[in-house]
């Protein structure tokens, strides 16, 4: 199958993507930082590359004599304790990614960029709720949302190299560290939601995000963005019914709260984290992410262009995540 490199292989949707391309039979090179977990990397196949995001030129010496059919950048940060954090990283880690793939020559085939549907921002919340397109103007309102947008927007100036960038919705599943919040919550017989308005989710099982990968690989259209969700759509109180019964909880205390303590949750949350260094799930991009009310997307081009079927509808994909946590 050729050579594929893996930015930000050790993370949570980076391992799976690190395991599906040992399965089709790819030389595998796993980018990690010498700080890194190994946890979800022990196969013995896997070859590790470090690479320095933070210098291009430095990135270009790492790379020169490597010939990679495919680079899949994963590497990113959803929460820092330093804003200057997320665009250091997310934005101007990827362009020099770009500038150093592009000066040593090392990449044959496609560059996929792992996305998020933050970069949209708080678009269509007007009821009857209807779908986030392509076509809408981005007004990212998270620093998360808003370094990746300027990553893209690089891309996206980027005429003659060859991308693709997929969207992502809230992505779960096994190993994944914020929504296991949410199980732990249900496990303990708390299901805690906030916001009186009535808020449209939507979801993506971890798994289906890797088949989304290597479509895009396979036959996406060069210098497009795509949305992926598994297509359907969510209230909160469904995800934590599902969480409910595949858990085997048998009673929650449901409390919905305001949309001001959550803010008040999340600043004090701010806070701690910028004086620990170590920032909380609960901040202030966080805020931003729970009172958005609509995260329905289109994923029609995904489906007509890359091929793309979801598999794992939230009841299956829950179901899944339940079974590991068990076991």
């Amino acid at each position: 199958m050729g050579n594929i490199l893996i930015t930000g292989a050790s993370g949570f949707i980076g391992s799976f993507i690190v395991e599906e391309a040992l399965k089709r039979g790819y030389t595998v090179w796993a980018a990690v930082r010498k700080s890194s977990s190994r946890r979800y990397l022990k196969d013995s196949r896997i070859n590790f590359i470090e690479l320095d995001f933070d210098s291009e030129s430095r990135l270009t010496g790492q790379l020169s004599g490597y010939e990679f059919d495919h680079i899949v950048h994963s590497a990113g940060v959803t929460k820092c304790s330093r804003e200057e954090d997320f665009f250091r990283v997310n934005t101007t880690g990827t362009v020099n990614l770009v500038n150093a793939v592009r000066a040593s020559g090392c990449l044959r085939g496609r560059f996929v960029f792992m996305s998020s549907l933050s970069v949209m921002g708080p678009v269509r919340e007007k009821r009857p709720y209807t779908d986030i397109l392509d076509t809408d103007a981005p007004r990212p309102d998270t620093l998360y949302g808003q370094s990746k947008l300027m990553a893209e927007n690089y891309l996206r100036e980027q005429k003659d190299f060859p991308w693709i960038t997929l969207r992502l919705t809230g992505v779960y599943g096994p190993r994944e560290k914020d929504y296991m919040l949410m199980f732990d919550s249900i496990a303990r017989h708390v299901d805690f939601a906030v916001g009186f308005r009535p808020q449209a989710l939507t979801f993506v099982y971890v798994r289906d995000v890797v088949q989304a990968v290597f479509l895009a690989t396979e036959r996406g259209q060069l210098h497009k963005c795509y949305f992926i969700s598994d297509g359907g759509t969510y209230s909160s109180r469904a995800f934590s019914d599902l969480i409910q019964k595949e858990l085997g909880v048998k009673w929650v205390l449901r409390i919905k709260a305001p949309l001001c303590v959550l803010r008040t949750i999340t600043t004090v949350g701010q806070c701690v984290g910028r004086i620990t260094g170590r920032m909380p799930v609960l901040n202030r991009d966080k805020y931003h992410i729970l009172s958005q009310r609509n995260w329905r997307c289109d994923i029609t081009p995904a489906r007509t262009e890359l091929g793309y079927t979801p598999e794992y509808p939230l009841e299956r994909g829950v179901s899944e995540t339940a079974r590991s946590i068990r076991e």
